[in-house]
């Protein structure tokens, strides 16, 4: 399967490190192996996504192992939930490729011989994935127009990524499936309460995707005891770390042991055979 013309959504053919479509619309192939799907009128800001100290944050905390029982239930539930002759599997708003490499893993020890796409907005995480791990395919694209053919995926992954309900019901195949993953409502608790005089639980996350049933929906629920180093670095991989002061940061860097809870709402929903 190919990517898609982000400008005219004819498919895009690969040839010496270029990707390009009947209308001559090319995309260059960077030297780590990723692709830019994301023309320049697309894009809301100079450098979208997220910086390259939130990704180097998000990094060293994955690779300390505290979000691995996600990691791994997710790479499960899509490994149930996929038929043996599944094609693509996409991550939506995948970073710098945590969860998209454990998934492909997780396919290639069935032998399974399903393409694994990985896409963010971000080109900083992109570039740092496909540099990590190259048996995934990387694109810099928008979650909102996602560079697919209609009914080319059997299935997709999205962790906290927005992603237009539209949009998923025409890339994924009839039949084939999303995972998504939000907070649940006392997800890094205590690290809000670093941050905020007046804490608020998350809402309940009850996502109705037009075009799917939802089949699953359960909670992944474990206490953390972190190092200061990594509680800092979980902030900095967070939405309220702009609403933190410098010493709130410096504060929790200084910290021997910080205990914080994980609180994970992961659902499963099946596109409709209809339209």
């Amino acid at each position: 399967m190919f990517y898609q013309c982000p400008l005219c959504h004819q498919p895009l053919n690969h040839a010496s490190q270029q990707w390009r479509c009947e209308n001559n619309h090319q995309f260059d192939c960077a030297k780590e192996g990723y692709v830019n799907l994301m023309p320049v009128q697309h894009k809301r800001s100079k450098q979208p996504g997220d910086s390259a100290e939130m990704m180097q944050a998000r990094r060293v905390f994955l690779d300390g192992g505290y979000y691995q029982p996600l990691q791994q239930r997710v790479a499960e539930l899509l490994d149930t939930a996929l038929p043996d002759e599944a094609e693509a599997l996409l991550d939506i708003g995948c970073g710098e490729g945590y969860y998209t490499a454990a998934v492909a893993a997780q396919l290639a020890q069935k032998r399974r011989m399903a393409a694994v796409y990985g896409l963010d907005v971000a080109k900083v995480a992109i570039r740092s994935a496909a540099k990590r791990y190259p048996a995934v395919s990387f694109c810099v694209a928008s979650s909102h127009r996602l560079p697919f053919a209609d009914a080319s995926l059997d299935a997709v992954l999205r962790i906290y990524a927005p992603c237009k309900a539209q949009e998923l019901a025409r890339v994924v195949k009839p039949g084939g499936i999303v995972v998504t993953v939000s907070p649940g409502p006392r997800h890094l608790y205590q690290l809000k309460q670093q941050v905020y005089q007046d804490v608020q639980l998350h809402a309940e996350n009850d996502e109705q995707l037009d075009g799917f049933s939802c089949e699953i929906i359960e909670s992944l629920a474990y206490p953390m005891m972190l190092p200061g180093e990594q509680a800092a670095n979980l902030l900095q991989m967070t939405p309220f770390a702009w609403r933190a002061s410098p010493q709130v940061q410096q504060a929790l860097a200084a910290t021997t042991d910080f205990a914080c809870e994980t609180d994970f709402a992961i659902r499963l929903y099946r596109r409709s055979n209809g339209h």
